[in-house]
């Protein structure tokens, strides 16, 4: 085959991909998708414009994107770099006193000021926020439960208020809000880091998202992890209740987020490959999906 005849095939394969979007686009027009950026995505330049384009694509064709986002290297190394100590437990990161402000500005000036950076090459949409700012998160102090012992994670919280006012009004003026998960503590003893998945789960039940996505490292949940030949397209929320005691800690808190989400009434939550570039167009454009969705029922 000829390089015109290689171009012709490729220009078909996209209008064929173009083609089978349409109902799906059609379908999300004016719906709100809360997206968890985390995972290698958010340290490789190419991925992470790949998903600032995304945002803007969904944006274009009428679907309001709310991103929240984590940043587990980066705070590693900051916190590194100041000889502070890191250390996890039961997929938690143990937050000291003294980690606490390194971790808010990391996540917010440096994290979410590059994704602002990157989706406003396009056009001036993107506004960074975190859970302090207009009230949108408080938080109670959390522990976590590892081999049946309570563990003290220091300053980590859960969500117990969401305020969405300000991500609705973003939004509705064709905003995209790029949030960071850290919250004031409800009691006013200053901040705690959330969990970036348990937040955009939260946040995707108060804005009454039509969808919850979360970017990881692995391609989605599988019933017999390592056999990547078990991958789950599609679970229950009572068949995930089920399964979730026997996971691996790492993947405990991300389909904890989903299922809270679909509890809470968004309609899917997914979990997809964030290594795989525009692998949210595929997830939410494409018959075939990606990854693992949890549902109702």
């Amino acid at each position: 085959m000829d390089t015109t005849e290689t171009s012709h095939a490729d220009a078909f394969i996209k209008a064929g991909t173009l083609t089978e979007a349409l109902p799906w686009i059609r379908r999300f027009q004016g719906s709100v998708f809360v997206i968890k950026l985390g995972g290698n995505a958010m340290v490789d330049g190419d991925l992470l414009q790949a998903f600032a384009d995304d945002m803007v694509f969904l944006a274009t064709v009428g679907v309001k994107p709310v991103v929240v986002h984590g940043g587990g290297p980066q705070i590693s190394r900051a916190l590194e770099s100041r000889g502070i100590s890191s250390e996890f437990q039961g997929g938690y990161r143990v937050t000291s006193t003294e980690a606490i402000p390194v971790i808010r500005d990391v996540l917010k000036e440096e994290i979410g000021a590059d994704l602002k950076a990157r989706i406003n090459r396009h056009s001036d949409l993107a506004v960074v926020l975190n859970g302090e700012d207009g009230g949108l998160f408080l938080a109670d102090r959390r522990g976590a439960m590892v081999d049946g012992v309570s563990v003290d994670l220091g300053h980590v919280g859960e969500v117990v208020q969401v305020d969405p006012s300000e991500i609705v009004a973003l939004v509705e003026q064709g905003k995209i809000p790029v949030v960071s998960s850290i919250a004031p503590n409800s009691d006013g003893s200053g901040l705690l880091n959330v969990n970036a998945d348990a937040a955009a789960a939260a946040l995707a039940v108060a804005v009454r998202a039509e969808k919850l996505v979360l970017l990881t490292d692995v391609a989605g949940l599988y019933a017999n992890w390592p056999n990547t030949d078990s991958l789950i397209s599609s679970i229950t929320a009572e068949e995930l209740t089920q399964l979730l005691p026997s996971l691996e800690s790492g993947m405990i808190p991300k389909m904890s987020a989903c299922l809270d989400a679909v509890r809470g009434g968004v309609p899917k939550a997914a979990i997809i490959d964030g290594r795989l570039a525009h692998s949210l167009l595929l997830e939410a454009f494409t018959t075939s999906g990606i990854g693992t969705e949890v549902v109702a029922s």
